[in-house]
């Protein structure tokens, strides 16, 4: 069961990470062109993910009779992409905003009411933790491992 979302701040916090699910996909387009074929495997998957949690929220949103907002045309990534390196640093950044965005969703739910959504946030705040370990190794980055991933402080 997944409680109505007419608490505003929930709202608010499931709309923000709508946003970062959908710059993570756009990143992910963007970092393909830069990134090694051997890093193709583990793109798909992280931008597959986040396309199916874009969907899911979606979903809940609709059931609420709240329109999702688009995607916009492009993002300005923090600074420029120029190699495999900047390339993976721009993946572990978009991962880095995801989980701080569900954490904040999952702050804001309860375990006995939120069901649906509270999994869905908990599960991306994994997924995002554990896909950044890989793209902060390939932009040479360290600690590859977010000490509170979610906590804003991974970049």
């Amino acid at each position: 069961m997944t409680p109505p979302l007419d608490d505003g701040d929930l709202r608010a916090m499931l709309l923000t990470a709508l946003g970062t699910e959908h710059a993570a996909i756009w990143v992910y387009g963007l970092v393909s062109a830069f990134l090694p074929a051997s890093a193709a495997t583990g793109l798909a998957a992280a931008s597959l993910a986040h396309r199916e949690r874009r969907d899911a929220v979606v979903a809940l949103l609709a059931r609420d009779g709240i329109a999702a907002p688009p995607a916009a045309a492009a993002y300005r990534p923090p600074s420029p992409v120029t190699d495999a390196a900047s390339a993976a640093g721009l993946a572990a950044v978009a991962e880095d905003d995801v989980a701080a965005a569900w954490r904040a969703v999952a702050e804001r739910t309860e375990a006995a009411t939120g069901g649906e959504l509270r999994r869905l946030a908990l599960e991306a705040v994994t997924a995002a933790a554990t896909v950044s370990v890989t793209w902060r190794g390939l932009a040479g980055r360290t600690p590859l491992v977010a000490p509170f991933p979610g906590d804003g402080s991974e970049t």
